[in-house]
């Protein structure tokens, strides 16, 4: 009888630690994630609530300063013009401390959106409150969201693609093949990848 209690108590203490792992860690595919609000470039304040329209989202944890977040730039407007339009907006956001990373600040977020003719929100993580909820730990991270009745529902986490060094050599391109799925109908094939990036700064 010790033993089997014992037991019992050992589940339910793995099962507790194991929610709290999972909990800890950000969102999985599945998840439910809550809405936010951000300063975007131009000083307003973004929500996912302001696109009323929008079947979903391509949210990008992205910045200035990483070289794997650069190399992507391009590649995250041609998103942005090719599936806002379908209802799927790339909304960014730089969670790096701008203390660890003053290149990254807001000054800096506005010159680089300018320079390269960002067509989508470009949001400070101000506090960096939201990218451990998703559980972004690179630049660039993705986040596909598909907005149904039941809230913003994850349908896939991890890189934009398979080859950050050369957009002209990428074999497979998860978020678009995700969204393309989305927009069809159909089950997502890969809903995880590995982000390819820097690592999100904070202070330590």
């Amino acid at each position: 009888m010790k033993t089997l209690k014992l037991l019992a108590a050992l589940v339910c203490f793995v099962s507790l630690t194991a929610f709290t792992i999972t909990t800890d860690s950000g969102y999985e595919v599945g998840d439910v994630a809550t809405d936010f609000s951000l300063e975007n470039i131009d000083g307003k304040m973004v929500s996912l609530s302001d696109y009323k329209s929008a079947k979903g989202f391509i949210v990008i944890f992205t910045c200035n300063t990483c070289p794997y977040a650069v190399a992507y730039e391009d590649r995250i407007v041609e998103l942005d013009k090719k599936y806002a339009k379908k209802g799927y907006p790339v909304i960014a956001i730089m969670p790096n401390d701008t203390d660890v990373k003053p290149g990254d600040n807001m000054q800096a977020m506005k010159a680089r959106a300018k320079a390269k003719g960002f067509t989508f929100p470009y949001l400070m993580d101000e506090g960096q409150k939201i990218y451990p909820q998703y559980g972004a730990t690179k630049t660039p991270h993705v986040y596909i969201l598909e907005k149904t009745t039941d809230g913003n529902i994850v349908k896939y986490i991890g890189a934009i693609d398979d080859n950050y060094q050369d957009a002209t050599a990428v074999k497979t391109k998860y978020v678009e093949n995700a969204v393309d799925a989305l927009l069809a109908g159909k089950e997502i094939k890969q809903k995880t990848t590995r982000a390819i990036g820097c690592s999100i700064k904070t202070k330590k």
